[in-house]
Formats: C-alpha cells, structure tokens, sequence
C-alpha cells in the first residue's frame, strides 16, 4: 500500500509518532487490514524521505500496542486481532494521544545463543543465596517481626536509618542538620525529588547522554530538561535561572565516566553560586575496581545542602528494592510527606533483612566478591576491544561501575546497526536511547557485570564484525559513482 503521511517536522510531536498514528488511523478506517504487509523500514524511509530509524521506531510503537506484528525474514504486518474500542468504552489509544511521546523502544533480542551487553545489573550468579537466607532466618525469628509487619514510619525502618546515617556521619558524608529517607530504590528518591521539587517549566539540568529513568522522568513533570557536559557547567549556569543539577559523579550510566576531584569541586561551587538544587546520584560508586576513591559531591558540598542517593540495587540485590538519600533536614520531611501521599511507607521485611545482610558482615564478603569478578570482567571488556575493534572506533575506559561507552566512526548509527548485531548474535543499547540535547546516533552502551568474561571476549568479538560489515557498507556506497542530473 501507497502510505503517504502528511507529517510536520515543525511539530512538537516527533515525526515517528506521527508516523505512527497516521498507520494507527489507517488501521481504524479500515484502509489497512489484519493480515496486510507494511513496506519495509528501509523502503518506506525512501519513500518518505525520512531516515530510516524514524520508521523504526515508528514500527516499534505500533508493536508495542499490539497493532502490528513482526516476523523474521517476512517483514511487518498488521494483527489479526487489532484491538479497537468498544462502542459503549473508552478508548484508551485516543485517551492518551495527548501524553507525552514515549522515547522508541530498543527492539528485544533473546536466545540461547545471544550475547546481550544490554542490561546494566548484577549478575545473580553471583548472589550470595544461603548468606540471604541466613539473614531472613535471623529477622523472621527476631523478637522484632510483629513490628517490622506492623505500619511504620514514612521515612523508613528505624533501624535501618540508624546505620546508615551513622555510617554517612562516619564517612563524614552526612552533617548536624542532614536526615535520612529510606526508599524503594533510587528511582523512587528521584520521582519523590521531582514532586517536591519540580515546577512545570523549570530548568533542570543534567549529563548528556543520561541514563533514561532520570530523563523521563522529569519530562514527564513538565521540566525543561538541559544536557550540559559537567566541564561546561560552570559557564552555562552563570546567569541562568535553573531548579536543579542532577549528576552521577562515579562510573555514570551510560558512560562509565568520572569526574575529577577538581571538576567535582568546581560544580560543587558552580551549582551553589546559581541557587540550584545539587542532587547526587552515588549509586555506582562501591564498584570501583581500580584507581583511588573520589570524594562525593556532597562531602565537598561544605553548605550541606545537597542531596545524595545510594542503594543496595547494584551492590546486592536488585530486586530487594532498597535505597536511600541523605540531605538537609527541611527536605527530607517534605519529602516524608510526599512518600506517605505516594505509598504510606516501603517495605520494612525488606529493609530489615539488608539491614541484617549488612550488620552481620555478609553485605561485606559478597561486596568482596563483586568487586573481584567485576575486576575481572571489566578487564576482559577493554581487553576484547583492543583486540578486536575496527580503526576508529573510541570507548571510555572506566575504572569501575557496570558500563562503557563506544563511539564508533564513519556515519554508522547504532540503532540502525543493531539488526547487523543481531544477525551476529550480540545486542546492546543504542546511544539515542541516553539522549538529552544531542542525539548520540553513533554511540552504543555495553553493559558488562553480567556476563562472564568469555561471553564478553565472544561479544565483542561479533559486534566488531557487524562494525566492520557496517563500515565496508557505507565506504561501498560512498565510492558508487553518483549519476549526472540532466
């Protein structure tokens, strides 16, 4: 079928959506049926004069709702049992279609043959299973259980702010008129920050590229996100009114960078001189495998009115959903307030079970572990891409953390390459995933805790030979002569 969309580059609504829901309307007036076959993403785009990623993502939104199916070596049709509203219901594809765009979501690749760098966490090889079930045996059995399952406070299980805040006292992290919030993870700090925090409109400022859980977040709010290199901080904050500064100082997602004590210290002052909100996001900072601890932001923060948040998830046990943030005492209780609206109080069985993986000393002898094999695997990664990788490709050489950065040269877009990956049988996640102010086409994420390092030295190995088909690809066609226009 002829599909000719009359989309609107000027459009706040990106051109893949649009794309999207002219198929959508398509589809509802009958002029697409189940069983029809949609060109191919590389044809359309052609057709269209759109880059090929657009129509993509275009495809990946309609199999996302169901409208459309893919199928290997066939193409794209649309689905025999398109959902469609009742005629006495709601319906919830018109409902939402005043959202915000959700970002295209990276196609999924799985299969026992299938070298995945795409998910950045632990490896539950590696979790610590009769050390938990020790600590669970010792909190089911304590004295205390009837009140750890009883309601509690907003602020967390009461032991378990204790510790920490000692230990962040301790570590000189935590100061005289500093509180503690026990949370569901770091995702939850940070949706409780945008509530108590966030205005519709306002500036905040974060890396570029960012790991997207903090991104969407705050579009979602409304703010007016701004990805600035923490080098450039300094300079873009001067005279600007902005809400927030959101960095992950130690082994960011999806970097892997670090920044230096000198550059912590000077967008710790940069931050303070523009009134904005320091918010630390130190969730990597234990895995460091080599090199010499920095100091966090909020340690050199000598106002103490920054905010840092930690978590259980990447040292031990993601699913466990533990975390925590540390920051002025007038915060913390506005953000109190916003957890009990949100959820009354997380999880204390939870919490008192890694308040007792970590007391007993366990937490320490699996963090032991973790940083071995971490040593080991990171090593293995920076090794395979010396090896293996073509001329002119460039990586971040972290010195800890779960995640590097690739760089690759020559026009190649990783979200484009992916299906060459997946020809290979290695996946990842492409750098426009990350994206804040500038698009990263040519960037990839390799997340490497997870795997072992065989699997990473063979991964490597099959994405550098999609790399170089991609390369000699793209020489091939810049060396075909262009025919004259006469």
């Amino acid at each position: 079928m002829d599909i000719q969309p009359n989309l609107d580059p000027a459009s706040e609504t990106p051109l893949y959506r649009q794309l999207a829901s002219f198929i959508q309307d398509l589809v509802r007036t009958g002029r697409l049926s189940a069983g029809d076959r949609l060109p191919p993403t590389r044809d359309l785009a052609a057709q269209l004069g759109l880059n090929r990623t657009t129509v993509s993502a275009a495809y990946e939104v309609l199999e996302t709702e169901g409208l459309i199916t893919g199928q290997v070596g066939r193409g794209s049709f649309i689905a025999g049992h398109t959902p469609q509203a009742s005629p006495h219901g709601m319906d919830w594809v018109r409902f939402f279609e005043s959202s915000p765009p959700s970002p295209p979501r990276v196609p999924s690749f799985t299969g026992a043959d299938v070298i995945s760098f795409a998910a950045s966490r632990p490896s539950e090889d590696l979790f610590p299973l009769a050390d938990l079930r020790a600590s669970a045996d010792a909190v089911l059995g304590s004295a205390d259980l009837g009140s750890i399952l009883q309601l509690g406070s907003s602020g967390g299980h009461e032991p378990l702010r204790r510790y920490l805040l000692d230990n962040a006292r301790e570590e000189g992290l935590a100061r005289a008129g500093d509180d503690i919030l026990i949370t569901n993870g770091c995702q939850q700090a940070l949706d409780l920050l945008c509530r108590v925090l966030i205005r519709p409109g306002d500036t905040v400022v974060v890396e570029d590229p960012i790991y997207p859980g903090i991104r969407n977040l705050f579009q979602e709010a409304g703010a007016s996100l701004v990805g600035v290199e923490a080098s450039r901080l300094g300079s873009f904050l001067q005279g600007r009114n902005v809400r927030a500064v959101i960095l992950t100082p130690t082994f960011q997602n999806p970097t892997g960078e670090t920044l230096s004590e000198k550059t912590r210290e000077s967008v710790t002052e940069a931050v303070r001189r523009a009134g904005a909100v320091l918010v630390e996001n130190d969730i990597y900072s234990q895995l460091r495998y080599a090199g010499q601890p920095l100091p966090t932001l909020k340690k050199l923060d000598e106002t103490g009115d920054s905010v840092i948040l930690r978590s259980f998830s990447k040292i031990a046990f993601p699913g466990l959903r533990v975390g925590w943030m540390i920051g002025p005492r007038p915060l913390i209780t506005r953000l109190m307030e916003a957890r009990q609206l949100a959820d009354l109080h997380g999880d204390q069985l939870s919490q008192a079970l890694m308040l007792e993986f970590a007391r007993s000393g366990r937490l320490a002898g699996h963090l032991a572990h973790t940083l071995e094999t971490g040593r080991e695997r990171l090593g293995a990664l920076l090794a395979a891409l010396e090896k293996y990788m073509p001329e002119g490709v460039t990586y971040s050489r972290p010195e800890g953390g779960m995640n590097l950065w690739l760089k690759l040269p020559g026009g190649i877009d990783t979200f484009d390459l992916l299906q060459q990956a997946h020809r290979e049988g290695v996946t990842y996640i492409p750098g426009r995933h990350f994206a804040v102010s500038r698009s990263h086409h040519n960037a990839l994420r390799l997340s490497f805790a997870g795997l072992e390092p065989e699997a990473i030295t063979g991964g490597v190995a099959r994405l550098a030979r999609a790399i170089a088909s991609e390369l000699e690809t793209l020489d091939r066609n810049q060396r075909e002569p262009v025919p004259a226009l006469v």
